[in-house]
Parts: structure tokens; C-alpha cells; sequence
């Protein structure tokens, strides 16, 4: 499959039609240039609170409700282009009331035949406990899919071995990701590297990039486009498949083979994946060893 992953900035939107045209300009740039599964970043969707005006959007409370508002509309719209340009899309992430005590962070995986699953992020930063008040939410899935099988770790999540490793079975993991400094950019950006190491698997990380003076939630973002793969056989030396420009906004594409996947995992001149049983009763006996 050939992935398209977002570097996106966030705008000010004066109407839902300027959205429309918005996403609809980036879907159809990707599906010209052949991309079949598209990857939006974390928080993408926190540009639909500035239809509420700047106290909303200013506001951190009242912009993540007024965001979580409008998901069903964006889902809708979701929908329609996925069907319309025949692609997968995983929507940008946005906090949604779901009946908890406190919102969620989820990303909507849409279809081009119109079906629609979400993945909750499921371990929260700092930030997202307090000030925002995010809370984790449902379980890990793995999407079958035309394409392949399809796992999402949101941001922080792909800093978490045993979460990645729930997803063993994906062929491909998909990295949606709000980072405000260079060096958080880095460590989900080693996460999601490491991740397509342990799986031999490819995963794909997107972004949100740009400044946003209107918003106390997303001010300042940092990151890129990349698709990575483990060092090894039918893949680069490096383990990048495609990688962006840093800031620069735009799609980065590469492509996620699935025969070159089952190799690997086959035969690999390592063999993580399969190998990663054997950690078990070695960790479990770990001693003490005092040295003078």
C-alpha cells in the first residue's frame, strides 16, 4: 500500500465550507499521487474549535467541547471523501465526550466503502491529565482491512513496548502525533521506530506543525512526515522508508509492502518479533550483583 502521512498545520476557520475545501484539497493531493491509506495527526481536529469564535478557541475547557461537538459532522465529511477518492483515512485525533467522566482522545479510521472504528489513545502525558483533564479510553484494535491489518498507537502510546506489542499481528502502525518541542518529536519518532523494529512491521508517524496564537491547547508544534521499517531485509539500512521536511507543511509518502513484511518476519537476519518471548524468564530473574 502506498501511505501518505500529514505534516498539518491547524487554521482559522471562519466557516465549516472552509474546512470542507481544507480537507478535501488534502485528500484529493494524496489520492492524485496514489497514496491509498492516509494518516492525519493527533489534535488535528482542534482547529474546528475557532468556528466558535477566539474566547472559545482561546478558552482550553471550552475549545476541547467545542470540538468534540463537531466530530459527527467531520465524520461525516470523513466519510464522504474516503468513499469519493477510494482511501483509508485515519481522521486527525480530537478530544470527544464519550459518556465518561472525561473526554477521550480518539481518532476515527474511515473506509472508502463507509465503515468507521476509532482507537482511543490509551496512556496519557502529562499535560493531557492536567490541565487538559483527558482521560484514557477504549482498548487497543487492529483494523482488518483491503489493505492489510492496520494498528494506531497515538503519540505517547508509541513510546510503550508491551502496547506495541498488543499490536503484533498488524501489518502496519499508524502514529498520528501533537508535539510541541524538537525533542518530543524525537522521542515519538523513536517510538514509532522502534515499534516497526520489535513487530517487523512498518509504521507511519504524522504531525501537526506551525504556531497557532488563537489556542491555549496547540500554540506550538514541532514534527514531520515518516514511514519506518525495521533495518532488515527488503528495507532501508536505516529503517526510513520516507521521511518530511522538519515544519514544513505537506504530505511524505512511502510504501508499506506486505510481502517484504512477511519476509522479514520470516526470515530476517533478526527475528524480534518472534523472538520476544524469550525476554520473559530472563527478566523475571534479574538479580542484584554488589560490586566493591
Amino acid at each position: 500500500m502506498k501511505i501518505a502521512t500529514a505534516a498539518y498545520p491547524l487554521d482559522w476557520l471562519d466557516s465549516w465550507a472552509q474546512y470542507e475545501d481544507k480537507l478535501a484539497a488534502w485528500v484529493a493531493e494524496a489520492a492524485g499521487n496514489g497514496a491509498e491509506l492516509l494518516v492525519f495527526p493527533e489534535y488535528g481536529a482542534m482547529e474546528l474549535s475557532t468556528l466558535d469564535g477566539a474566547a472559545v478557541a482561546g478558552d482550553l475547557a471550552q475549545s476541547i467541547h467545542s470540538v468534540s461537538e463537531k466530530m459527527d459532522d467531520a465524520a461525516a465529511l470523513h466519510l464522504r471523501l474516503a468513499a469519493e477518492y477510494g482511501v483509508h483515512i485515519l481522521g486527525a485525533s480530537a478530544p470527544v465526550n464519550s459518556g465518561l467522566d472525561q473526554p477521550v482522545n480518539r481518532a476515527e479510521f474511515y473506509t472508502p466503502g463507509g465503515s468507521r472504528d476509532h482507537q482511543d489513545k490509551q496512556i496519557m502525558t502529562r499535560f493531557e491529565r492536567a490541565p487538559w483533564g483527558i482521560a484514557g479510553g477504549g482498548p487497543l484494535k487492529i483494523f482488518e482491512t483491503s489493505l492489510g491489518r492496520i494498528g494506531v498507537l497515538i503519540c505517547y502510546d508509541s513510546e510503550f513496548p508491551l502496547l506495541g506489542r498488543a499490536l503484533a499481528e498488524a501489518d502496519v502502525i499508524l502514529v498520528p502525533s501533537c508535539t510541541e518541542a524538537l525533542a518530543g518529536y524525537w522521542r515519538v519518532r523513536i517510538g514509532a521506530m522502534s515499534r516497526a523494529l520489535e513487530n517487523q512491521c512498518v509504521t507511519a508517524m504524522a504531525s501537526v506543525v506551525g504556531n497557532n496564537a488563537w489556542s491555549e491547547a496547540v500554540d506550538t508544534n514541532t514534527g514531520m512526515g515518516g514511514i519506518f521499517g525495521p533495518p532488515d531485509k527488503g528495507f532501508p539500512v536505516t529503517g526510513v522508508l520516507a521521511e518530511g521536511v522538519l515544519n514544513q507543511p505537506g504530505w511524505t509518502y512511502g510504501e508499506a509492502d506486505l510481502d517484504t513484511i512477511a519476509h522479514v518476519r520470516a526470515d530476517g537476519g533478526v527475528l524480534n518479533r518472534l523472538h520476544w518471548e524469550e525476554q520473559m524468564p530472563r527478566v523475571k530473574s534479574v538479580t542484584k550483583a554488589v560490586l566493591s
